[in-house]
């Protein structure tokens, strides 16, 4: 019964029969006291939780694995991974499940470098191997940190170990790619798949419209339509991603249109017989601030709000969309920030990411954390002078994107560039991801960069992805 009532939407029942249960004098069992813990976690209590934790310590549980696991469970959705941590180093024998919990944990925690360690450490050890949830959870920790060299590794073991016919680790492998940069490697994904579903499917047109093959995208809805497979809310997003960020402004309309026809979109959207998700406004949100449309901006807003999704960054597009536009729009800016204080909604500080020999490196606006962070600036201002004579103006951005102490000559992306340049061989293309959009001036840093340096220059910001090659951006300046 306390099994159900977990599993159920009735936690506070599972208690109570738990309650019961101990005044009758039974002992509760491991197997008991795991759903209980999950009705624990459910109705959000910690320090019911800390108690399930003595009681298992003086019962003598401490050597079974699956209570354990459900305790690092409860500590990580409580946001105290080193509690959960603790729980797993003491447990006397590990298996998959716990494992694969403590990357689970790392990820929700955001400590995704650790979640990629844990993998590393798995291989080494000759008890618990990788599975395929594990390889599954890694991916989408390469996806997040744009790592392309991990997620190549985990595809090389995948296929070692026989997982390469998996529909869900195919699916995520294709996002992976995508995510990176690497379309054709996720093409090649999709195209050796024996099987594949509205999943894959969506993968691969939102890897296609994310890097700019607009049309592409368009030809892979129309060949899934084709095909017979139903599209979900994921399909529409990349559609209209792929509409969004190529200007396809006719091919869009057969759609559900953009550009000075974002109302159409919006009516689409609206009139959809799948509920739109947060990341469908997400996009549409996107869509109002390239094309400096405010006014549906702040209706889209609503939408996510009535969803109990909006984040600071959608905030910081509206805002960005207010000032760009100048004149009356800047009071409404004012305002704008002032209910942000009041609510107490912060943005954080722009984080950028670079893969260098398998080790991720991050860099923040003005960082003076990395230890090679004097060889870094006066790389940068090597670059920022060769740059100058090919034609670079810097330009000033709004003081939404990114914090500037120095104007916007030290972006976290600059500084992630400039130490792809100093420390990759020559004609290495630099892969850089950026949690926030990037600004007018660090796009066009990018695009002189790609052709005065001749390298390649791939940047995934929340938007999209631009590959710079040659002086040219993939963007086509949709973004």
């Amino acid at each position: 019964m306390i099994r159900a009532y977990a599993m159920g939407n009735f936690p506070k029942k599972g208690l109570e029969l738990y309650e019961e249960m101990l005044s009758l004098g039974i002992s509760p069992d491991s197997l008991s006291l795991s759903f209980v813990i999950k009705c624990i976690l459910k109705i959000g209590s910690l320090i019911g939780g800390t108690q399930i934790h003595t009681l298992v310590l003086r019962d003598g549980h401490q050597s079974d694995t699956f209570l354990l696991t459900a305790l690092m469970d409860f500590y990580s959705s409580c946001k105290k991974y080193n509690d959960a941590y603790k729980v797993f180093n003491e447990m006397p024998v590990k298996d998959t499940v716990s494992w694969n919990t403590l990357i689970g944990c790392f990820m929700k925690n955001r400590r995704r470098h650790d979640a990629l360690k844990v993998f590393d450490t798995m291989q080494s050890s000759n008890v618990c191997q990788p599975d395929e949830v594990t390889c599954l959870l890694v991916l989408q920790v390469c996806a997040q940190l744009n790592a392309l060299e991990f997620g190549e590794k985990v595809h090389k073991y995948i296929i070692e170990h026989a997982h390469g016919d998996s529909m869900c680790i195919c699916n995520m492998l294709i996002t992976m790619y995508s995510r990176c940069g690497c379309v054709d490697k996720a093409h090649e994904v999709f195209r050796n798949m024996a099987r594949k579903n509205v999943v894959s499917w969506s993968a691969l047109i939102s890897g296609l419209a994310s890097n700019g093959y607009g049309r592409d995208a368009i030809e892979a809805f129309e060949e899934m339509q084709r095909a017979g497979i139903p599209p979900d809310g994921h399909t529409f997003t990349g559609i209209l991603s792929a509409c969004s960020h190529s200007g396809l402004v006719h091919e869009g309309r057969m759609i559900f249109d953009r550009m000075s026809l974002l109302n159409e979109a919006y009516e689409f959207v609206k009139s959809m017989s799948i509920k739109p998700d947060a990341t469908m406004w997400r996009t549409l949100l996107g869509a109002c601030r390239a094309h400096h449309n405010p006014i549906l901006g702040e209706r889209v807003i609503e939408h996510l709000i009535e969803l109990k999704a909006e984040e600071a960054g959608d905030y910081v597009l509206l805002l960005n969309t207010y000032s760009s536009l100048g004149g009356d729009w800047t009071n409404k800016a004012s305002s704008l920030r002032k209910l942000l204080n009041e609510k107490g909604i912060y943005t954080t500080p722009a984080c950028s990411t670079i893969e260098i020999k398998g080790k991720i490196h991050e860099f923040v606006a003005d960082d003076i954390s990395h230890p090679m962070r004097r060889e870094i600036y006066e790389k940068l201002d090597e670059i920022m002078n060769q740059l100058t004579i090919g034609g670079y103006v810097a330009e000033i951005t709004t003081p939404e994107v990114e914090g500037k102490r120095f104007g916007s000559s030290y972006h976290s992306e600059k500084l992630a560039i400039a130490f792809g340049v100093l420390s990759m061989p020559p004609g290495t293309t630099i892969r850089v991801a950026k949690d926030l959009r990037i600004c007018v001036d660090c796009h066009n840093f990018a695009r002189i960069l790609s052709s005065v340096y001749n390298r390649a220059v791939v940047i995934r910001d929340r938007n999209r992805f631009h590959h710079f090659r040659g002086g040219c951006c993939s963007c086509n300046g949709y973004w």
